[in-house]
């Protein structure tokens, strides 16, 4: 995750802070540090790119992420290997192959039981080996509560690294995993989701982005992102704002949980998910688009899938492939016109 602007707002949305006040200063946070320029540096800080990218030589440049997060499971396990997927996740977004991580974990000393962070560790080895990258250690801090994530390191050719800023108009915006987990997952921690939900939940977030960027890069697109806390219209508006387009979602194509839109209407919403939705309302135009289905949308996903922009002429093999290595979730949701950085939702 690159330290950007947008990233503090991020950070300011989880805790939450979304005014303007906090927002300005937040930027201050910002203001007046040296921009780093390098030749070698071919994705900094400067743009809402997932990972940094810097060029070893001719034919390798390292990229660079790191994401910790607060426990979205009940089960210690299963919590390790969400953390670790939905850190490589921003590797896989911009082209690249991880190949080492390193274990960043707060936990409150004396307080949890030495076997539950064994069994969160003992998770998310088993994703970084799934990934066939390498753990080379990591480290530890007192915290209040338990918090943990990944440092990653990954591989990508300098030459076709996948940016979120490559979008042209007429291109198609493909989605690899439905929406809603973070419905579910606040859900499950006021105990009020059926339990197949939450299954159907950690499927999806245990799930590498793996096979589905190795598709994307053999193909060749236009751009890509993963769909995280900033929620999909967020994401979807970075692109739109990098590329200089605009972009048009049509609601109803885009892959969601069944049951995920009665926990809306139950009223049980994260509260990143309405800062989101706070935080798109003057970016976005909505047309017959009801609240409910708006604040799906706006949901922050967790190890969410891939948001692939890419020329009409490859979507269907695009989808074919995604399809025959077994992701069958992929859907067509939208598409690029001429513009400057808005969103149109219908």
């Amino acid at each position: 995750m690159s330290f950007t602007r947008k990233r503090l707002l991020d950070y300011a949305r989880a805790a939450g802070c979304a005014g303007k006040a906090c927002q300005a200063d937040l930027f201050a946070v910002l203001k007046g540090l040296p921009a780093f320029v390098h030749p070698d540096l071919l994705v900094g800080s400067t743009g809402c790119d997932d990972a940094g990218v810097y060029r070893i030589d001719n034919d390798k440049a390292l990229v660079l992420t790191v994401d910790v997060m607060a426990p979205v499971a009940d089960d210690p396990y299963v919590f390790g290997q969400i953390a670790a997927a939905n850190s490589l996740s921003d590797v896989y977004a911009m082209g690249g192959v991880p190949i080492a991580a390193l274990g960043v974990l707060g936990f409150p000393v004396l307080e949890v039981p030495a076997e539950t962070i064994r069994q969160m560790l003992a998770g998310a080895w088993n994703k970084v080996k799934e990934a066939e990258a390498v753990v080379v250690g990591g480290h530890t801090m007192k915290d209040e509560e338990i918090k943990f994530g990944l440092a990653v390191v990954g591989l990508v050719h300098p030459e076709r690294v996948i940016t979120n800023a490559g979008v042209k108009p007429g291109d198609i915006l493909v989605l690899t995993k439905p929406l809603g987990v973070g419905l579910i997952t606040t859900a499950l921690k006021m105990n009020k989701v059926d339990r197949q939900l939450v299954t159907v939940a950690y499927e999806l977030m245990t799930k590498l982005n793996r096979v589905a960027a190795m598709v994307m890069v053999e193909i060749g697109v236009a751009a890509a992102t993963d769909v995280t806390g900033f929620g999909l219209l967020g994401h979807t508006w970075e692109m739109a704002e990098a590329s200089g387009v605009d972009i048009v979602i049509e609601s109803k194509r885009v892959p969601i949980i069944a049951g995920v839109e009665e926990l809306v209407a139950a009223g049980l919403v994260p509260l990143g998910t309405k800062n989101n939705y706070e935080f798109i309302q003057d970016r976005a135009d909505f047309v017959g688009v009801d609240e409910i289905q708006r604040l799906v949308l706006c949901d922050a996903q967790t190890s969410g899938g891939l948001l692939i922009a890419l020329p009409e002429k490859k979507v269907d093999m695009l989808l074919t492939r995604l399809t025959g290595a077994g992701i069958d979730g992929a859907r067509v949701i939208g598409y690029a016109t001429k513009g400057s950085g808005r969103l149109r939702v219908e």
